[in-house]
């Protein structure tokens, strides 16, 4: 599937849910689905600046697509960082690099988010998309 069309699905399965608490427990389910990170990752290199709580990513590249594995100590991020991960993760570099991050506003996350995790969320994305620049470079 192409970013986009998974983008799309997360799109409607949110548009499932009546009101965001409904929506607050999808992403928590998401979260705990999660693939967990391996404990050796979870370092200050992989750690995002810009976050509430903390949040590990680490991106390898596995037959020319980035894979993410990712986790957090707190339950709602812990469901964003899945949801991003779901559309970035096992994509080719300059798909996740040309992507749009539009679903996001789509879904109205960042408007139900305090405005921490809000800035936590844009230094998600930064994050995923820096990995993708790097590995880009290296396959140039």
């Amino acid at each position: 599937m192409t970013i986009q069309e998974i983008q799309d699905e997360i799109v409607d399965e949110f548009a499932m849910f009546d009101d965001w608490m409904q929506r607050y427990e999808y992403m928590i389910d998401l979260g705990k689905s999660l693939p967990l990170i391996d404990e050796n990752l979870k370092e200050d290199e992989n750690l995002i600046k810009g976050c509430q709580s903390k949040v590990w990513v680490h991106g390898e590249m596995i037959d020319n697509k980035l894979v993410f594995t990712a986790d957090s100590d707190a339950i709602i991020t812990k469901g964003i960082i899945a949801i991003l991960i779901r559309a970035f993760s096992n994509q080719h570099p300059s798909a996740i690099i040309e992507a749009n991050t539009d679903f996001i506003d789509e879904i109205g996350l960042k408007e139900h988010l305090s405005p921490t995790r809000a800035n936590g969320l844009v230094s998600m994305i930064k994050r995923l998309k820096l990995y993708a620049v790097a590995y880009q470079t290296q396959l140039n």
